[in-house]
């Protein structure tokens, strides 16, 4: 005969999302605040998952403009010229620059398109109840959260850049709109993994185990 394991909210307990300390709230229907830290207790986060998907979306709309307008604008004294983030990718791969390409791609493109992935995969297996594989979806909600910071490279690459080539009139570099609809992206994908409350995922397991007893 093999025990079912008890969840935390199923023993009444409940953890502090800024310091997480568990604790047994007083009352079951105002949990209060956590005497530790002063931070309001939450047995789950309200309208999670309505919140991840309106941050998801937006952050997909952001992403094509993003790609697709110019995120630096050089002028020179006889010329103008605009780079996407893929121009610059490629202008660095055929100068030899290759490692300083795929750090950029890796960084500017994937990174971002695997956070929405991510997140609308743990979505949708949260709304469908997936069964198993708890344990690997929290790493990979772990691993968005922690690469959420690096998603910012190309921005700060643009802004030193900026900086530093103004040399006024014979050239000069000026960030162009696809920087504000980068930089929306990576805010926005930020928002959505600290939208979407992760014990989602194991109240999906548990909600079939009790169904299946």
């Amino acid at each position: 005969m093999t025990t079912r394991a008890l969840s935390a909210a199923q023993a009444g307990l409940v953890a502090c999302e800024t310091c997480k300390l568990l604790l047994r709230p007083v009352h079951p229907d105002h949990l209060g605040h956590c005497p530790r830290c002063g931070a309001e207790l939450e047995v789950r986060r309200a309208h999670s998952i309505q919140y991840t998907w309106a941050l998801i979306v937006a952050a997909a709309i952001c992403y094509i403009p993003a790609n697709m307008l110019p995120v630096m604008i050089t002028n020179t004294f006889a010329s103008s010229e605009a780079d996407t983030i893929i121009g610059g990718v490629v202008f660095l791969f055929t100068s030899g620059s290759w490692p300083l390409a795929l750090i950029v791609l890796v960084a500017s493109v994937m990174v971002p398109l695997g956070k929405l992935l991510a997140l609308g995969y743990l979505l949708i297996s949260v709304q469908r109840g997936m069964p198993g594989g708890c344990r690997e979806r929290t790493r990979l909600y772990r691993m968005v959260e922690f690469i959420g910071r690096w998603s910012m490279l190309d921005v700060f690459v643009d802004t030193f850049t900026v900086a530093l080539v103004q040399l006024q009139p014979l050239m000069s570099v000026v960030p162009g709109p696809g920087v504000l609809f980068f930089a929306a992206v990576v805010v926005l994908t930020m928002l959505a993994a600290e939208a979407f409350d992760p014990r989602l995922i194991w109240d999906s397991a548990t909600n079939l185990e009790s169904q299946n007893a």
